[in-house]
């Protein structure tokens, strides 16, 4: 899991000024107006901040900017061109500049699989129902260019900032209230089922991972959350031994523990109909929300850049056992989950795709793929288990998660996909 913007230290090489900014706003604006003509950009004011705190987020620096500027736009010849003033708050994404995490980024493509997702992705899902904004930042510009012999990799992502417009995140040791689990749901929820009538509705009948490449593939996605659960696995194993009653966790995750990458590999493949574009990092820390609990929420979703080519569950699954608080997800798992399905059926339908009749899928077949993906879910929340240790709420949260997986079998070796092959001789976990 990867945090998203707040306070933090600007780095001395930040690379915006006038110059900058006038180049990548008069590009934004050269295609919204879908035009060669003259058009001219002069910045007036403008500020730079920290995005982030410098511990928050190791996959971009992140920087936020303020500026008001003034729009020239050559009209028809004989009149006058016209003048407009614009006042923007953005956040800028770039390159880590810690040398460690940019080579971590540039080798998973962790930059140019976000990059693409707005410049190739979202276009299409745009077009394809024009009349509802997506859940996410706009972006602004966006630029990608690979190492060379002779020059370093560069990757810039320029998107609305939504804090700016009244956006706000919550607290992960407080986790979500109701309304924000069903705001987030139906956010993610609405991104699915605009892939799902995407992939549908391609002239070539082409999977998501031909027509988007850049997608994170299960073999190589499960490869770089293995470093993260090894290095998260024996912080849990310590945790748990810590705890009263917990012997039996602990023992269970370590049965699991030399199968979690091939777990991982087969939990995260595309299977049948439903394999979709997923977000793969859908938590709490990278949800914004606009509106008050007593009314109807907006969630926008950041941070896309483990998009894969996956189960939709396993979005619904690390949100519900990562950023809800016990009680609430325990009570409220079966309606919050109702919620993502009327959400996803009734965006296919309105684009005129019958999920269950089209697809042969259905809240039945739902269930069982989401209690697959929990097991997804908790290998994912260790591979990031140090967000959660050291604060008392969400170490009760997490050891709640552990004991009711456990007791529900979803960490038993008999019960595991791989299971028949890679453990036929094994006694059930107790």
């Amino acid at each position: 899991m990867t945090d998203s913007e707040d306070e933090g230290s600007l780095d001395d090489e930040c690379p915006i000024n006038e110059e900058w900014l006038e180049d990548v706003l008069g590009c934004y604006h050269r295609q919204r107006y879908a035009t060669d003509q003259q058009l001219c950009v002069k910045v007036g004011d403008f500020t730079v901040r920290p995005g982030c705190a410098s511990n928050e987020s190791v996959l971009s620096d992140i920087v936020a900017v303020a500026v008001d500027y003034k729009l020239l736009l050559a009209v028809d010849r004989g009149r006058e061109a016209e003048e407009t003033s614009h006042a923007l708050s953005l956040v800028v994404k770039l390159l880590p500049n810690d040398p460690f995490s940019r080579v971590f980024v540039t080798e998973a493509q962790f930059d140019l699989r976000e990059i693409s997702f707005y410049t190739k992705v979202v276009p299409d899902l745009e077009a394809l129902d024009p009349d509802s904004a997506l859940p996410i930042p706009r972006c602004y510009y966006a630029r990608y260019a690979p190492a060379t012999d002779v020059s370093p990799p560069e990757s810039l992502l320029v998107l609305d900032n939504l804090k700016a417009q009244g956006y706000k995140g919550q607290p992960f040791s407080l986790g979500l209230t109701l309304p924000q689990a069903r705001a987030a749901l139906a956010s993610v929820a609405r991104l699915h089922a605009l892939t799902l009538v995407l992939k549908m509705r391609d002239p070539d009948g082409r999977p998501l991972s031909e027509r988007y490449p850049f997608l994170f593939a299960a073999e190589r996605a499960s490869e770089s959350y293995q470093e993260l659960v090894e290095r998260g696995m024996p912080l849990v194993d310590d945790f748990l031994r810590r705890q009263p009653g917990m012997e039996a966790v602990a023992r269970a995750l370590a049965r699991l523990r030399p199968l979690t990458k091939s777990l991982m590999t087969e939990l995260l493949a595309p299977v049948g109909s439903m394999a979709l574009l997923t977000h793969t990092d859908f938590w709490c820390n990278n949800l914004l929300f606009k509106g008050d609990d007593q009314a109807e929420l907006q969630c926008a979703v950041l941070d896309w850049q483990m998009a894969t080519y996956s189960r939709p569950t396993n979005d619904v699954a690390l949100l519900l056992l990562s950023s809800l608080p016990t009680q609430l997800r325990r009570d409220s798992e079966t309606d919050l989950v109702d919620t993502y399905w009327r959400t996803f059926t009734a965006t296919a339908g309105r684009l005129g795709v019958d999920v269950e009749a089209e697809q042969g899928y259905g809240r039945r077949q739902l269930d069982a793929d989401l209690r697959r993906s929990k097991l997804l879910a908790i290998l994912l929340c260790i591979g990031s288990v140090e967000v959660a240790i050291g604060d008392a709420l969400t170490e009760q949260r997490l050891l709640d998660v552990l004991t009711d997986l456990h007791q529900e079998g979803v960490m038993a070796l008999h019960a595991l996909p791989t299971a028949a092959t890679l453990h036929a001789d094994d006694p059930p976990d107790a």
